[in-house]
């Protein structure tokens, strides 16, 4: 036990374990996704790939990697869930910014009843290269940075966010800026691997919006 938590206990680890969560990624693709070099990255899933945490295939010239065997999905969300315990003071201080409506989130359940209704606008505010990884089908790329831009674009209700997990915070404030311009948007409590967890399918590649409105 104590190894394991040795071999986790890297921040830059977590980082390229969450982004694998997602599906099976290159050295390339991880080191862009974490913001990490190459050589540092490959460095980085040696450990992990010897502490039997992360898998890997070669396909041509590129090395793909994705988690190991075992509950390890289950395992990093258990540690999410207690760092976000610890987290309760950051809570509180949310819940004094937010008004209760505005922190309003829907379940991947909910979500799913939605989509086959056809009611909702589903964006992913993660960066281009994380949701080109892996994704929702039939959500729109539109990240955090460049949401502001887009926002006339948007209708005027039924809008879903979400980002990388049930604690990712870039949705909470995707979700604050639709309000204060007056659209009606929720988040999604969870992102892709909670999705896939459930057996849909998950997309990948870019997605282009239709060229009026969204």
């Amino acid at each position: 036990m104590a190894d394991i938590a040795k071999t986790l206990g890297n921040p830059q680890r977590l980082v390229l374990l969450g982004h694998m969560a997602q599906g099976e990624l290159a050295v390339e693709q991880l080191a862009e996704m974490a913001q990490l070099s190459i050589a540092n990255t490959s460095q980085h899933l040696q450990t992990l790939k010897r502490a039997g945490l992360v898998s890997a295939r070669r396909q041509g010239k590129h090395m793909l990697y994705q988690l190991g065997n075992g509950p390890l999905a289950e395992v990093l969300a258990a540690m999410r869930n207690y760092a976000e315990f610890q987290r309760h003071a950051l809570h509180q201080t949310l819940s004094q910014d937010f008004q209760p409506q505005q922190l309003e989130a829907i379940t991947i359940a909910e979500l799913q009843r939605r989509m086959r209704e056809q009611a909702i606008t589903l964006i992913d505010v993660r960066p281009e290269a994380e949701f080109a990884a892996a994704h929702i089908p039939g959500a729109l790329n539109i990240p955090l940075t460049s949401l502001q831009a887009q926002i006339q674009q948007l209708p005027q209700q039924g809008i879903v966010a979400y980002c990388r997990d049930p604690y990712c915070i870039s949705s909470t404030h995707a979700v604050e800026l639709l309000l204060t311009h007056g659209l009606q948007a929720q988040r999604l409590i969870g992102g892709v691997p909670e999705w896939a967890k459930t057996g849909m399918p998950v997309a990948h590649g870019q997605e282009k919006a239709p060229q009026e409105g969204l």
